[in-house]
Formats: C-alpha cells, sequence, structure tokens
C-alpha cells in the first residue's frame, strides 16, 4: 500500500485529535478519597446554622383569651397597670359567655374595664393587690360617649366627653367569627407621653369613672338633699357636709364655731355661701328631673324599649394556677352605673 502525503497528513491529524481528547479526560477531577474539598467562606445559612428544633406541642390558644387584655381599665393609675398585667388572669368564664347558650350569645355588647383592690394570699404570700374586672353592656347602641371625673379631692365631679381622655368605643374583631357584636372601650393616650401632661391631667385619668345616664331611673343627686361645701378660708378651707332638709343653718353654723372650724367674724359669710350652695343644688336638681322628663318624651318606641331590656354583667377572673384567687365579689360597677344584673 503506497501512502500519499495527503494521505499522511490526514493520519497525523487524526492521531493529534485522539492524542488532545485523551488529555482532557484525565485533567477532568475524580471524585474519590484523594480529593480535597475547598473550604468556601461563605457563612452558613440559617437553617444550617440553626437546625430545626423536633415539633413541641403548645396549648391551642382560645379564640377570646386576650380579650380582656384589650379593654382598657377604667380609673387605674398609670404606674399600676404592669402589676395587674404581671399575672396570667384567666376570664374563660367571659369567653364562654359569647358561646351558644351563653349570655352574651347573639347581643351587641360594650365592654370596659376597672380594678378592686383586694388582700388575697398568692403563692404562701399575703399582699393587696388590683383585680381586673370587665363589665358588658348589653345594649344596641353606645351606652354613653362621656366620662365622669370625681374623687373626694375634687370639689364637684365632671361629666366629659370621653374623646377628651382620649377614650372611644372601638369594634373588636376576634379570631373566629362569633354571632355577638362586641365593642371594646379603648384609650389611645401613650404611656410614653405621659411625662409631657400636666399633673392635673394625669390625675384625672385616676379619677375617671365610666358614666351612664338612665332617663328612666332617677339618679342619686336628683334626691340628695345634700350638699358639700368647700369654704375659702385661711389658712386651710373648711370642708363640711350640709343637709338642707336635716340641718338648721343657725345651728350648724354655731357648732362649727363651737367645734373652732370656724371663727365668729366668719359667720355670717359662711352663712351667705352655704346658701348660695344649696340654691345651686336645688337648681340643678330641678334642671336634671325636667330633661329627664324631656328626654322620655321625645324618646322612640326602640329606645325605650333598649333601656328596658338593658343588662349590666361584670365578670371576676375564674380560679387559676397563674394568678391568685379572688375571693370577694359583689354586684356594684360605680355610682354611674349602680348595680350589676348579676357576677360572675
Amino acid at each position: 500500500m503506497i501512502l500519499t502525503a495527503q494521505s499522511l497528513s490526514r493520519c497525523n491529524l487524526i492521531r493529534f485529535v485522539a492524542m488532545r481528547n485523551n488529555t482532557k479526560r484525565k485533567r477532568e477531577p475524580q471524585n474519590g478519597p484523594q480529593q480535597k474539598k475547598k473550604h468556601s467562606s461563605k457563612p452558613p445559612s440559617p437553617s444550617q446554622a440553626n437546625p430545626k428544633p423536633p415539633d413541641e406541642y403548645f396549648d391551642e390558644k382560645r379564640n377570646l383569651e386576650d380579650l380582656w387584655r384589650e379593654v382598657f381599665l377604667v380609673g387605674t393609675e398609670w404606674d399600676q397597670l404592669d402589676s395587674v398585667y404581671q399575672y396570667k388572669w384567666n376570664f374563660s368564664n367571659l369567653e364562654n359567655a359569647f358561646e351558644e347558650g351563653g349570655v352574651l350569645h347573639g347581643k351587641r355588647v360594650y365592654l370596659f374595664g376597672c380594678t378592686e383592690p383586694q388582700q388575697v394570699c398568692f403563692k404562701d404570700v399575703e399582699k393587696v393587690i388590683l383585680v381586673p374586672i370587665i363589665v358588658a353592656v348589653v345594649l344596641p347602641f353606645p351606652p354613653s360617649d362621656k366620662i365622669g371625673i370625681t374623687s373626694v379631692q375634687r370639689e364637684s365631679e365632671e361629666i366629659i366627653p370621653m374623646k377628651q381622655m382620649k377614650m372611644d368605643w372601638i369594634p373588636y374583631m376576634p379570631s373566629e367569627e362569633l354571632k355577638s357584636q362586641i365593642f371594646i372601650l379603648s384609650c389611645s393616650q401613650r404611656r410614653a407621653a405621659l411625662k409631657h401632661l400636666k399633673l392635673e391631667q394625669l390625675k384625672k385619668y385616676e379619677y375617671c369613672l365610666p358614666y351612664f345616664y338612665n332617663p328612666f331611673k332617677e339618679d342619686e343627686l336628683e334626691q340628695s338633699t345634700e350638699v358639700q361645701i368647700l369654704f375659702p378660708t385661711e389658712p386651710t378651707p373648711v370642708y363640711c357636709t350640709f343637709d338642707w332638709q336635716f340641718d338648721d343653718l343657725e345651728e350648724f353654723t354655731d357648732a362649727m364655731i363651737q367645734d373652732e372650724e370656724l371663727s365668729a367674724d366668719q359667720k355670717d359669710a359662711f352663712k351667705e355661701f352655704v346658701k348660695e350652695r344649696v340654691r345651686e343644688a336645688k337648681k340643678a336638681n330641678k334642671e336634671a328631673r325636667e330633661a329627664r322628663r324631656k328626654a322620655v318624651e321625645e324618646m322612640s318606641e326602640e329606645t325605650k324599649a333598649a333601656f328596658e331590656n338593658i343588662r349590666f354583667y361584670k365578670f371576676y377572673p375564674v380560679q387559676s394556677p397563674d394568678a391568685p384567687e379572688v375571693s370577694k365579689k359583689c354586684k356594684v360597677i360605680n355610682r354611674y352605673y349602680g348595680k350589676a344584673h348579676e357576677y360572675l
């Protein structure tokens, strides 16, 4: 066989390509025990750094478990709120009231909170604490848009729009659907901004009472014949209570002088001061009765029926290992609402 120059060149080319491919195969990395892995400078992913722990099981959270915590505790001192929330109070009775067969099921309900001081024993320690209370008002419309501000230290009470104290009724949306409509009394005052309030305004929060006026029920003040007297004198004002039905002003004043509450030269000025306060109180009582009568006359039959069927329920925390036991319970809400129809 005779090889030409052209055929030799073709053979050399084929041999060169084969040798090149064989060299490439030898340079490919081998997945054997001799291979060294490169160390990456990339940080491990969160899943690598924190491997997932085994599954843990917790008690399922109840639908309305946190409802009571959303309700503002009216009249509680700001610096005492943390002491109330330090315990895990159980209001399952309030939650159950919204279930089928409960007193609040299928109702339109307005909730507000307050606190009551009680002496309790918790973990073998006797102490006085503030117990949270939740009041439920069953009514097709808000019970009031006002708040009362009253205390022993104040000469007179104030009835003001609750929005002046940054309070309002807001709807509460549970995690699961309910047959009831729930509105809670909320306060938008930020605790961080309290330091900017004047002391008088700050103290008002401690004296707040949820206000309610029932035109079908005569107010205590309308029936009262007493007036609170704060007579301005030096070095300290004279404070007393005068009953125009049972007290004789002349005898009352002489007794004050005899007890050295007044000086003899202040007698006439004191008597005039008391007479003026009595006139103001009688006028206020008369106006209140007239306003109540007019309100009833102008009221629709639907509104009348709502007031006749109004119900107040007072909820105390139920016994729980995580909070003190509440042993003392009563129906009294406050001077405006009077007594609850039932406490639970």
